[in-house]
């Protein structure tokens, strides 16, 4: 007896999970949002290129031999550190030389300026002559000009003397040196390092001639283009924590590309406690790509939907729509300007549409959906370098 209510139980439980495994799933749940008409800060999107506001190659002003090098490469310096040091000795007895040659030279001028003295005294005298007072007279005039030539070979020496101490003429990371310590450099020998300045940076990018004459007129009663904010999107995509200013408009047109220049300036603060001697970290690299957003000044009134339930395929941009009786649609799309974060409808939708913004892999066209409202979207994080 036992038995058989034990096989008629199995029965049951098989019948019941067949059932369930031939019933219909029932439809995908998705998030919606609804397309909606808000303030947009309208951000255009360029590539650019970071560079340093300036930058120096170290070069020797005189040859000699390159005796001690005061700096960690890599590191930054400061303007007017002592970088390097070349031999001294061979200018140190030049400018003596020529100290003793100004020297001379001055005895020289004294002795010549007695006799012309003397001979100006006895002019009035029997034995005094007009010649010899001449003679006196270009006698120590040519002394005077023997003494200003000594002075200035004395300075021309002291000069050299002094280019045997090479400091940094502008604060910034310095390079790796060219030359070891005991070759001989000279001004033809090239570069030793050089420096560039890090902070802060310019932003270098070109946009069409079309969108500049556009940000112009919006910008115009705001203080012109000087007034437009800049942001970065860094290469490993998160964005940067600082605002900079256009600072520069290319006075040409790049005939080949319609394009034109346009240059921005940032800060780039040290991510750490600068410490002597050791590198330091900025968020922002001489050379760099970057992307530059250049936002407008005022927030326009706009059709708008997050921008990730945007997609976008060989044939442009859409979304999927959820109708009155839950049913997906493909709808076809034309951005505006956009942000990072919202993506601006120029057409293809109408404000109250229902857009999936979340479990887009789940629905294709014509199939019945679960609606519900999509989670609130997550704080974004920190940017780089606030």
């Amino acid at each position: 007896m036992a038995s058989r209510c034990l096989f008629a139980l199995l029965a049951a439980f098989s019948w019941i999970g067949a059932a369930l495994a031939q019933a219909p799933p029932g439809p995908p749940a998705v998030g919606v949002v609804r397309a909606t008409r808000q303030a947009v800060t309208e951000t255009s999107e360029f590539i650019g290129r970071v560079e340093a506001v300036d930058r120096v190659a170290l070069t020797a002003r005189v040859t000699a031999f390159l005796q001690e090098r005061l700096f960690t490469e890599g590191t930054e310096v400061k303007e007017g550190d002592l970088l390097y040091r070349l031999e001294r000795p061979p200018f140190e007895a030049a400018v003596a030389q020529q100290e003793a040659a100004v020297a001379d030279a001055s005895a020289r001028l004294a002795n010549a300026n007695i006799q012309l003295a003397r001979a100006q005294s006895l002019l009035s005298t029997p034995a005094g002559q007009r010649s010899a007072v001449d003679d006196a007279t270009a006698t120590q005039r040519s002394q005077a000009a023997q003494v200003a030539s000594a002075q200035a070979q004395l300075r021309v020496a002291q000069i050299n003397l002094a280019y045997t101490d090479i400091h940094a003429p502008i604060a910034g990371k310095i390079s790796r040196t060219n030359i070891s310590v005991g070759n001989v450099v000279s001004p033809g020998a090239g570069p030793l390092a050089s420096i560039v300045s890090q902070d802060p940076m310019y932003v270098v990018f070109p946009i069409a001639l079309r969108a500049e004459i556009d940000l112009e007129k919006r910008s115009a009663d705001q203080g012109g283009m000087g007034a437009v904010v800049i942001r970065l999107r860094l290469p490993d995509g998160t964005l940067y924590g600082r605002t900079g200013k256009i600072d520069y408009v290319e006075p040409s047109v790049q005939a080949t590309t319609d394009t034109i220049l346009v240059r921005g300036k940032i800060a780039n603060p040290p991510l750490g406690t600068i410490e002597p001697g050791k590198p330091v970290d900025r968020p922002l690299i001489d050379g760099e790509f970057v992307t530059v957003l250049v936002e407008g000044l005022e927030p326009v009134e706009a059709l708008a939907i997050p921008r990730a339930a945007v997609l976008s395929d060989q044939q442009g941009n859409y979304v999927y729509l959820v109708d009155g009786q839950n049913h997906v649609e493909q709808r076809r799309i034309q951005l505006g300007q956009s942000t990072p974060s919202t993506a601006v409808i120029m057409a293809g939708l109408s404000e109250g549409d229902m857009v999936v913004l979340e479990g887009i892999q789940r629905v294709r066209p014509g199939i019945q959906v679960a609606p519900g409202p999509a989670a609130p979207a997550a704080t974004a994080p920190k940017p780089v370098g606030q």
